[in-house]
């Protein structure tokens, strides 16, 4: 019984949609069949993984987090900025997800704390972060602080805060066997959120607060601290991924995650997760975030352009909203087929 529920669940069918692409894209390219080259790959869209998984926590509560690309940047100049100032790489690394820590705080004080809904508060500091990130290097030189590093403000602009360690960039270098560190680090953060969510009085508190946050309440649930605590790992996640962009171009940049917004959201709802709450799996948006970063991979090698890749994304994220309303729809109408099913039996 629990396999054939299984077999019947959104996240088998990504799964089962993940093999036909990697298929398809093999037949299209050999080298999508060597698996070490498909495991290689993965570092163009673990940054991706990395802010999609704890946003999913978000999206769970009926809540949304669009300002993550920001705090990428934020996180990646902050580590840059430190590291210039004589910090340790790895002390530098940890102010990074601080920084993006205290950014979900912010987000999770203001969702928590007002009506407001999410979306516009979020955006607001989506703006607010990238300004911060932006404006930062230039306040601190003009304070007497050589934020650009030795080689002046034109090389700061062209390639960022460059010359980092060679430690740090072998986070993203490193292997173990063929399996990427960063594509490592994802699977254990996936499975860390993954317990979190299905195996903790929390994870239930976030799928309560998303179906009916009235029943929450009257329950006993602590909505503030659960959603700010949301919020925290979704901007802990992102900086996460602003850290690991950096390692991977060798550049502490404030513009870094940028183009991210469109697949993190894509790939948290075509995982599953509902946009209006109460539904969604870590492992749902882990398999779909594969999906889009695959595909993209796929594309660019057919030499599709980056503009024609959004397009192709853009239709997936509401391609996926629609199935699974029809979904739902669809459950609705059999519950009732059963319901009269058994009132006529009687």
């Amino acid at each position: 019984m629990k396999w054939t529920r299984y077999l019947r669940s959104w996240e088998f069918a990504l799964f089962a949609l993940l093999l036909l692409e990697l298929g398809v894209l093999g037949l299209v390219n050999p080298v999508f069949f060597n698996l070490e080259n498909l495991l290689y790959s993965t570092l163009d869209f673990t940054h991706i993984l990395f802010a999609a998984l704890p946003l999913t926590l978000v999206i769970i509560t009926a809540g949304i987090d669009i300002s993550g690309v920001s705090v990428m940047g934020l996180a990646s100049i902050t580590l840059g900025l430190v590291w210039v100032a004589g910090v340790n790489v790895f002390a530098a690394l940890a102010v990074a997800l601080l920084v993006g820590v205290l950014a979900g705080a912010f987000n999770g004080f203001f969702v928590s704390r007002t009506d407001v809904n999410p979306l516009v508060i979020t955006l607001g500091t989506l703006f607010m972060f990238a300004g911060l990130a932006q404006g930062m290097p230039a306040l601190l030189d003009k304070l007497g602080f050589k934020a650009y590093g030795s080689a002046g403000l034109a090389a700061y602009q062209y390639e960022g805060i460059t010359g980092l360690p060679d430690a740090f960039i072998a986070l993203t270098e490193g292997s173990l066997g063929i399996v990427p560190y960063p594509f490592l680090a994802v699977l254990f953060f996936a499975f860390v959120l993954s317990l979190l969510l299905h195996k903790t009085r929390f994870g239930r508190y976030l799928y309560l607060i998303g179906v009916n946050p009235k029943a929450a309440t009257y329950s006993g649930v602590p909505i503030r601290r659960v959603l700010v605590w949301a919020y925290v790992l979704s901007g802990f996640g992102a900086a996460l991924a602003g850290v690991m962009l950096t390692s991977y171009f060798t550049s502490a940049r404030a513009d870094l995650g940028g183009d991210a917004l469109l697949p993190i959201i894509t790939a948290v709802v075509l995982g599953g997760a509902d946009i209006l709450g109460g539904s969604g799996t870590i492992l749902g948006t882990l398999l779909a975030g594969m999906i889009l970063g695959f595909l993209r991979q796929g594309l660019l090698a057919l030499g599709v352009t980056n503009d024609l890749i959004q397009v192709v994304v853009g239709s997936l994220l509401i391609l996926a909203m629609a199935a699974k309303q029809l979904l739902h729809v669809y459950g609705e109408y059999r519950l009732k087929r059963k319901a009269l099913s058994s009132r006529d039996g009687r």
